[in-house]
């Protein structure tokens, strides 16, 4: 497997709001990101470092307005930190190899599926359709996708 780390010529060609996100913590409007509606199936992947982080087979319609996802591709590759701002206690979410902000995880997701909805910011992902996946270096991943689309 590839080694994913934060990449500094990455972080350097990020756009203005990609890098609030991801090197800030700020979030990005509701129903103004890429992803939220993205219903295409493929691979999600830290815009920072390249690391594998969400499956279009895990992705699910919250209503919030940010991609949600019911767990990650590892639970390795994400690392959880209690966020106390703006008046509230949440957990938030961050890529374990790039660093990177990606949003927060509660507990009102899917019971069927674990009962968690990581509520992620697009700004922090590169999106990689299913038939891309292989000229990409992510071929690995294919079977998550595809034995989901077949359920």
């Amino acid at each position: 497997m590839p080694e994913y780390k934060k990449n500094l010529e990455a972080i350097s060609s990020l756009t203005p709001e990609q890098y609030r996100v991801t090197q800030e913590s700020e979030t990005e409007p509701p129903f103004q990101n890429s992803y939220w509606d993205n219903d295409e199936p493929g691979l999600y992947v830290d815009i920072v470092s390249g690391e594998p982080l969400f499956t279009s087979a895990d992705k699910f319609d919250s209503g919030c307005g940010w991609p949600s996802f019911t767990k990650p591709v590892d639970s390795e590759s994400i690392s959880e930190t209690i966020d106390d701002s703006h008046g509230m206690i949440r957990t938030e979410v961050r890529s374990n190899q790039g660093d990177s902000h990606l949003g927060h995880v509660f507990d009102d997701g899917p019971q069927e599926a674990g009962g968690l909805r990581y509520c992620i910011n697009s700004a922090s992902l590169r999106f990689i359709p299913l038939d891309e996946l292989e000229e990409e270096g992510y071929g690995a991943y294919r079977k998550l996708i595809e034995s989901s689309e077949k359920e």
